[in-house]
């Protein structure tokens, strides 16, 4: 499932979340340029979680932040930016702009540390949004459960386009996480996808929502 947008009205310009959109794409051109200096870039900026397990210092908690606008290709920051794009918006809506940058900032530090409790040892720079996002999306799921989303669905050589609950696409979206999550545990060290990171995040969304945001009630009926 590909989702295109939600059904949620914003009651304010999203400012925080265009900047933090422009600042993964400039981050992304800029590695780009970098050309053959890309890797020393990463080594460099990329949190490393066994590094972070010798020994924690000022460095490690600068890449924390610093691996959250690196992405490791087209497809990685294309998919993150589609998913913060859809659902950000409504979320700093809900939190206010100062509320919601300290949410996202959190979320990815939550995420980060998932990741590395899950796998101390590993030697792979570990890059992306995806953590961050995964605590936008739980907060979503919280504050707008009745929700829905317009979403492709791919069916073979054909696609469909259909809305959808926010709960049935953020829902196994999640449980996509978890399984594959659990599957991870315990295997080779072989780079990929950081599941945990997403759980971390997610979990941390839900959570801070329940917290922080601003409840509201949406003063519109949509129609379906």
């Amino acid at each position: 499932m590909i989702p295109i947008r939600d059904q949620i009205p914003t009651r304010s310009v999203p400012v925080v979340n265009y900047l933090l959109i422009a600042a993964n794409i400039v981050v992304f051109i800029l590695m780009w340029l970098a050309g053959t200096n890309q890797e020393a870039l990463v080594y460099q900026f990329a949190l490393i979680p066994s590094q972070v397990s010798a020994g924690l210092d000022t460095g490690d908690v600068v890449r924390v932040f610093t691996s959250m606008f690196m992405h490791g290709g087209l497809a990685h920051i294309a998919g993150n930016m589609l998913y913060l794009w859809i659902f950000g918006d409504n979320v700093e809506d809900a939190m206010g702009h100062g509320k919601y940058l300290l949410f996202y900032l959190f979320g990815g530090v939550v995420a980060s540390l998932a990741h590395i409790l899950t796998n101390p040892i590993s030697q792979i720079p570990t890059v992306g949004a995806s953590g961050a996002i995964a605590a936008v999306l739980g907060a979503y799921l919280i504050l707008y459960p009745k929700s829905r989303v317009q979403t492709i669905i791919p069916l073979g050589f054909f696609m469909r386009i259909t809305l959808l609950p926010a709960s049935v696409v953020l829902g196994l979206w999640f449980v996509l996480q978890l399984f594959s999550g659990f599957l991870s545990l315990g295997g080779p060290d072989v780079g990929g996808v950081a599941f945990w990171a997403h759980i971390g995040g997610f979990v941390a969304g839900v959570v801070l929502a329940l917290l922080l945001a601003r409840r509201r009630r949406p003063e519109y009926v949509v129609r379906y």
